[in-house]
């Protein structure tokens, strides 16, 4: 009998992370990707120590690209510059075994489709739905249809395979804030602290890479489409205000500038609710199409992550398809319902812009003991890859 087959819909970093796994578990893998390359599109990603955890369980050796460069410091500032918070790269590390790291999506895009077989992943096509009958799916994809033991929903954000198995679910609802991010070289710029500095109702990112580069962010209270003419000119109206090393940033983020760097621009969604489970027969859905959350916990790519690794586990424990996909869901769906959770409420707070509740939201910052910050994230860091996947 030969090897399982599984389709991966999606080729971003969960979609490729289930790809890894489940190729290192013995399934014959193909992995449908709608973009014509493998571009890694956006920006930076912080690699929680969960997340690294995860990848290293099924062989993605992170050494070579982020444990000799952990995040070091970072905090939470005020536009005059204050700290409210300061968090100790050393520290976390003695926590959790592992410092985060910082990497642009590309870099990590490229280390997991380095770990598939050659041929594995084709390009431009989308998979457009799926036929589940019983048996082996049925797979419609663009390039004709594809038969499978295993379908695995990483489409996305605006997953066209979760609106098909659960047409009555009321989808994504806009978060309330709109981001912008980019990354700029790091050559003739000063050495930099992770630090993120909230406003009223606005917020700026800065996060130094392990390749050097520099990624910043920045978040703004909008409406659904709220989409600014110039968005260097909105920053600089927004930002340009703020503490150093926030103006000299934004110069460098001036299309003038000899080295412009490209500004993305997007709103946040989540689901508007979650769904009742990650499977419909012999379909998983993982990351964004199964718990699409905000970005305030930094959280959204390490779930995906963690999805893929616990998927492939619970396959290789359970012969039967659908009673592995079941023990997923129990797996899975509980944990990423409260990070989505506790990431929708530092939105709320990092939303706020009356100057009392700003006042009164940066005092309970300052007055929470580091150990108290420390031990809130244990349920989220420390979490740990399921034993026994091949490394």
């Amino acid at each position: 009998m030969g090897a399982r087959h599984v389709v991966v819909a999606g080729g971003g970093i969960g979609g490729l992370t289930a790809a890894v796994a489940l190729s290192r578990h013995g399934w014959r893998v193909t992995v449908c990707e709608r973009a014509p390359a493998l571009t890694g599109a956006g920006a930076g990603i912080v690699l929680a120590p969960n997340a690294l955890r995860a990848l290293d369980s099924i062989g993605v050796r992170t050494g070579a690209w982020a444990g000799g460069a952990p995040l070091g410091p970072a905090g939470l500032r005020t536009p005059d510059g204050a700290w409210l918070s300061r968090a100790d790269g050393a520290a976390l590390q003695a926590r959790y075994g592992r410092s985060s790291c910082a990497v642009h999506r590309a870099v990590l895009i490229d280390a997991l489709a380095a770990a598939l077989p050659p041929g594995t992943v084709r390009l431009g096509v989308p998979v457009t739905g799926v036929d589940d009958a019983g048996g082996p799916v049925a797979v419609r994809t663009t390039a004709g249809d594809l038969r499978a033991d295993l379908l695995v929903a990483a489409d996305g954000l605006r997953s066209v395979l979760r609106a098909q198995l659960f047409p009555r679910h009321p989808g994504l609802r806009h978060a309330g804030e709109a981001g912008w991010r980019a990354v700029l070289p790091g050559a003739g710029t000063a050495p930099q602290e992770a630090a993120e500095t909230w406003g009223r109702g606005e917020r700026f990112g800065i996060v130094p890479l392990v390749d050097g580069r520099i990624y910043v962010y920045a978040t703004a209270v909008t409406g659904p489409a709220a989409r600014p003419a110039d968005h260097h000119a909105e920053l600089t109206r927004r930002f340009g205000a703020w503490h150093e090393p926030i103006p000299a940033l934004l110069d460098r983020l001036d299309p003038r500038h000899p080295e412009p760097a490209g500004i993305l621009h997007h709103d946040f969604h989540e689901l508007a609710a979650p769904l009742p489970r990650f499977h419909a027969g012999r379909v998983a859905l993982l990351g964004d199409a199964a718990h699409a959350m905000t970005p305030n916990l930094g959280q959204g790519g390490c779930q995906a992550v963690e999805d893929a690794v616990v998927l492939a586990h619970l396959l290789a424990r359970h012969p039967d398809v659908p009673d592995a996909l079941a023990a997923y869901t129990r797996a899975r769906h509980r944990r990423t319902v409260r990070v989505g959770r506790r990431s929708r409420r530092i939105g709320e707070l990092a939303r706020l812009s009356h100057p009392l509740a700003v006042s009164l939201r940066n005092f309970a910052v300052r007055a929470t003991p580091r150990a108290a910050t420390a031990r809130a994230l244990d349920e989220v860091l420390g979490w740990q890859p399921p034993p026994g996947p091949p490394r």
